[in-house]
């Protein structure tokens, strides 16, 4: 596998030229443009990798499937359904014109920003600090890893340049999908998105959903099969944002992407993937690590269609 895994790397190594890292946040324009890494965790419970796997990142939009799960996780699926949508909305991650209608709950999704906002409200605590730090704890569970933490740099940019984001919230409040104080639940959804990450990080929450709630090892139940499915459909449907579509056609697997440069892909019942690859397409996807995936998928004829 790891034979494999480098040769894939080396084929796709030339896409990170093609592609631009984020600079709207700030600190993620500091990110090398030419890293490349990849964590496999198989059936077997071994992990595989190559590349930069062990470089750190800002989860940044992977952190959505989570924040949808918590919200699974404390109110089950008809509420989490009734206030975020499931339906992809074509456009891309961070537009505030979804609609030319009064914005609706079946409007959204929980795989772009306004959902994801949206589901931080959802998710139970005393406070939003509380909130995120059930959403942290649940991260490092589902990765293994009780030392993940927040990048505080990435973390203190976002919130100081989170002008669109603020926007988006705003408009949900208008629109009497938020009732909480708009700066808090904000707060949250930085933090979250701040979250500090490497690519077997990624590869062993993916499993966990391929295994529809167990852990790798011990075979744990951290959460009901049902809301895996949940979760990995909405993947499926919405979690490349605007390139969904093609990506179900040329990889065929739930997948999350960040513009941190990670993505995170879901192989139901085989293996859990992540990979950073830091330079963007024009939709916000790492682009030499869609590339990376659709070899993979190629080869190891992962795709579930």
């Amino acid at each position: 596998m790891e034979e494999l895994l480098d040769k894939l790397l080396e084929e796709c190594r030339g896409y990170t030229g093609q592609g631009r890292v984020a600079t709207y946040i700030p600190e993620l324009a500091k990110a090398n443009p030419r890293d490349l890494g990849i964590s496999v965790l198989n059936s077997d419970g071994r992990h595989y990798q190559s590349g930069d796997w062990h470089k750190r990142f800002t989860i940044q939009s992977v952190v959505k499937p989570i924040l949808l799960l918590q919200a699974l996780m404390d109110n089950g699926e008809e509420y989490v359904h009734a206030r975020v949508g499931v339906e992809a909305t074509g456009k891309p991650f961070d537009a505030i014109n979804v609609t030319d209608q009064m914005l609706r709950s079946d409007h959204l999704n929980p795989m772009v920003n306004m959902g994801a906002i949206a589901m931080c409200t959802l998710i139970r605590g005393s406070s939003y600090e509380e909130r995120f730090q059930r959403v942290l704890e649940l991260t490092r569970r589902l990765a293994g890893d009780p030392d993940i933490y927040v990048d505080e740099a990435v973390y203190c940019s976002e919130k100081r340049t989170g002008s669109k984001n603020r926007a988006l919230a705003y408009l949900l409040q208008s629109c009497g999908m938020i009732t909480d104080d708009v700066e808090e639940v904000l707060d949250c959804y930085f933090k979250a998105c701040s979250i500090s990450v490497n690519c077997r990080d990624l590869a062993s929450i993916a499993f966990v959903l391929a295994s529809r709630g167990r852990l790798p090892q011990t075979e744990e139940r951290v959460f009901p099969s049902q809301y895996a499915r949940y979760v990995n459909a909405v993947l499926m449907t919405c979690g490349m944002y605007d390139g969904s579509g093609d990506f179900a056609v040329n990889v065929g697997v739930p997948a999350k992407s960040g513009v941190g440069g990670g993505i995170m892909a879901v192989v139901p019942t085989r293996m859990g993937i992540g990979i950073y690859a830091p330079a963007l397409d024009a939709k916000g996807n790492s682009l030499a690590g869609i590339q990376v995936l659709k070899g993979l998928s190629e080869k190891l004829y992962l795709s579930i269609f």
